[in-house]
């Protein structure tokens, strides 16, 4: 029988490492987590599950504290884990299955299938190509459904949100230069089709943190790639970027037919754009 690890990240995660640790319990052969200097109780959490614990400073990309969970990792495949995420009972059988026979099921829903290639089309057309069209699956794709408000957020260009999550020990790693970067992979990738739970903004105070933050790196990319600082460059980020993102997410993704929170998802992801440049011009300016 193949081990497998799961592998987190943390960082003040109290209010959720106890629930993503209880989800799979009676999966994993092996928990590491990699703790980068909490000042609540998530290490001690992570303890009483079992886990290896290991306390680092904070990075400021946190795939680089990623990635040394991966390589802390001791089972033959690895599923790494964010402290907001829950495996569901059937993402659980559906990772013992493939990891025991190193292939994926077939994808029944043609619509879900369509959907996985598109996403998968979208990734590589913005990053490359990613892993190799044969040879033996090292790697699967697992899709999210991202709990917004209290319930999920099924249009709004959100849906599947996969990020490569189960590999093979040593057979990905993370570049990590970017917070939305996918893995690099040396071999065959291919998908799950159960989903893992979100819970990343359970409350809208929860998801004004994490943009801030996510405007942070973005105002960190405009100015590693030298964006222009003028009245054109202010114009395009907060009237035409913006406008354009609030249609495609509302409109053209169906945004509306999440009702009021896919109106708030589309309307702040639009906004995501101007808060970055703004803050961007601002550090400029000093």
């Amino acid at each position: 029988m193949k081990k497998l690890s799961v592998v987190l990240a943390t960082r003040n995660e109290e209010a959720n490492i106890g629930e993503c640790l209880e989800a799979v319990k009676g999966l994993a052969d092996d928990i590491v987590v990699v703790d980068e200097g909490s000042e609540d109780r998530t290490r001690e959490i992570a303890e009483g599950y079992g886990a290896r614990v290991f306390k680092v400073t904070h990075e400021a990309i946190f795939h680089k504290t990623k990635q040394k969970a991966l390589d802390l990792a001791q089972g033959d495949w690895v599923l790494q884990l964010d402290a907001d995420e829950r495996v569901t009972a059937e993402l659980a059988k559906e990772v013992k299955e493939v990891t025991q026979k190193e292939l994926p099921g077939e994808i029944q829903d043609s619509k879900k299938k369509a959907l996985f290639k598109r996403h998968q089309a979208i990734l590589e057309a913005r990053d490359g190509k990613i892993g190799t069209d044969n040879g033996p699956y090292v790697a699967f794709f697992v899709p999210r459904r991202n709990i917004f408000l209290g319930k999920p957020l099924i249009h709004a260009g959100v849906y599947p949100d996969a990020s490569i999550r189960l590999i093979r020990k040593g057979k990905a790693h993370f570049p990590a230069k970017s917070v939305h970067e996918i893995m690099e992979v040396d071999g065959r990738v291919g998908w799950l089709q159960n989903d893992l739970e979100h819970y990343d903004s359970p409350t809208f105070f929860r998801y004004l943190v994490r943009a801030n933050r996510y405007t942070d790196l973005t105002a960190k990319e405009f100015e590693k790639n030298k964006v222009p600082i003028n009245c054109f460059a202010l114009f395009h980020y907060s009237f035409i970027k913006p406008t354009l993102v609030f249609l495609k997410l509302y409109i053209r993704h169906l945004g509306l037919l999440d009702g009021m929170r896919g109106l708030i998802w589309s309307l702040f992801s639009a906004l995501h754009f101007p808060i970055a440049y703004f803050k961007y011009w601002q550090k400029a300016s000093k």
